[in-house]
């Protein structure tokens, strides 16, 4: 953003200068942090709604929680029964089975009893839930980190061969004035400027194409990241550091496997408790009468207690403990074939960013040749000394070098992206 020089900015008048370079200042400041990849990724973490999903799930069983030491202490009914049997010239209901009338308002109170370690069982099935959905929930910000950061690279990638075909087709355009002055003082011939002038379309055309794979890519990162933004910037380097990989067993990837266990050792316990004998005490308290004999005095109470003892129920349990079985003996295997795939995959990839940054390391050397060769080339032009021909060859090979180091630049930062998300 430009600031005019009398130091007006909509409709303002600041007096000092320092005053607006200041605000010139952040303005710049803010808008560079617009276009890093922090700021992308930020962005697709707080605007995702399966992250914001998992959050409310881990709430939910926060109130699941509170909910069983709910059902746990007394519970407090009002009820209340009333009918009237009439006998009428003695048609009716027998009086020894109606009494002609009921009228209840009654007050009941029940509690469960149970054992504190039933209750931390209980307990633990939640807790363990959702240590499950936060462990899930961190595997799914690390695919978001994943598909934005390798989008990112992707269109900082198209950035930058956009900005090389630029220069590029600069330079060639300055040429082209000179050679074209040349060609009509018949120092070249007009057929070899027309061969430079291909080569200048050439990079016209690719310019373009640059421009709309940049604009389309950089779309689709605002797309990933939930922004509705149809202006595209230039996109700042990205920073990736190659993080240290954990120990398969400390692998967030790997604690999944971890709280399964967890989980099917805590069914077995709930399988038992539920075949433990239940109690449960009761009273009620109110107005019960049949309006017989002394209504009046028919206010009262009672107590009482029920016991539930399961005996036997087709051997469902034994059922239930090889469900259990079976699901363990998936979870190894899943554990087993994971600890083998982790190491073999973090090992490929170390070895494919050994191989490419050494290939880098060749094509800048490459390419320091090529671009001796046409800073060369476009001395000797002037003067007429080197052929056209020679010159395109030595600006394509040029071209072709720096796009190769384009790609593999890129190809390091996608591996160290993988990398990177196994690193957690």
């Amino acid at each position: 953003m430009d600031l005019p020089l009398n130091g007006k900015l909509t409709g303002y008048t600041f007096k000092t200068p320092i005053f607006c370079l200041l605000l010139l200042f952040l303005v710049q400041n803010l808008s560079a942090q617009n276009n890093t990849l922090d700021f992308y990724v930020s962005k697709a973490l707080s605007n995702s709604p399966l992250i914001k999903d998992y959050n409310n799930q881990i709430r939910t069983i926060g109130i699941d929680s509170e909910m069983i030491r709910a059902s746990y202490k007394p519970q407090v009914n009002g009820t209340s029964n009333n009918y009237y049997a009439p006998v009428i010239k003695g048609w009716g209901y027998d009086n020894a089975i109606t009494n002609g009338a009921n009228i209840s308002a009654l007050v009941g109170v029940s509690k469960a009893i149970v054992s504190q370690k039933n209750l931390q069982t209980q307990f633990e099935a939640l807790r363990l839930t959702a240590q499950g959905i936060k462990n899930t929930s961190q595997i799914s910000e690390q695919d978001i980190r994943r598909t934005v950061t390798a989008q990112y690279i992707l269109t900082y990638g198209d950035w930058q061969q956009l900005t090389f075909i630029q220069e590029v087709y600069d330079l060639l355009q300055k040429e082209d004035i000179i050679l074209k002055k040349l060609a009509q003082g018949n120092i070249y011939k007009q057929t070899d400027y027309l061969t430079f002038l291909v080569t200048l379309q050439q990079q016209k055309l690719a310019l373009k194409q640059a421009d709309i794979q940049y604009h389309s890519d950089y779309a689709t990162l605002a797309y990933l990241c939930g922004i509705n933004d149809t202006s595209t910037i230039g996109l700042q380097e990205p920073i990736l550091p190659v993080y240290q990989f954990p120990e398969a067993e400390n692998s967030i990837f790997f604690k999944q496997y971890v709280i399964d266990s967890l989980k099917n050792i805590n069914s077995r316990q709930v399988i038992d408790f539920s075949y433990r004998p239940k109690v449960n005490v009761f009273g009620d308290g109110g107005y019960n009468s049949s309006l017989a004999y002394t209504p009046y005095k028919n206010f009262g109470a009672s107590i009482g207690i029920s016991m539930t003892l399961p005996i036997y129920d087709g051997k469902q349990r034994k059922m239930k403990y090889s469900k259990i079985d079976i699901a363990e003996q998936t979870r190894k295997s899943y554990s087993s074939f994971f600890n083998h795939q982790y190491k073999q995959q973090l090992d490929l990839l170390s070895a494919q960013l050994t191989s490419t940054e050494d290939l880098i390391i060749e094509i800048n050397n490459q390419i320091k040749y090529s671009e001796g060769l046409v800073r060369a080339h476009l001395q000797l032009l002037t003067t007429g000394e080197v052929r056209i021909a020679d010159l395109v060859i030595a600006l394509n090979n040029y071209m072709t070098a720096k796009n190769l180091l384009a790609q593999n630049r890129t190809n390091r930062w996608q591996i160290i992206n993988q990398i990177n998300y196994w690193s957690r």
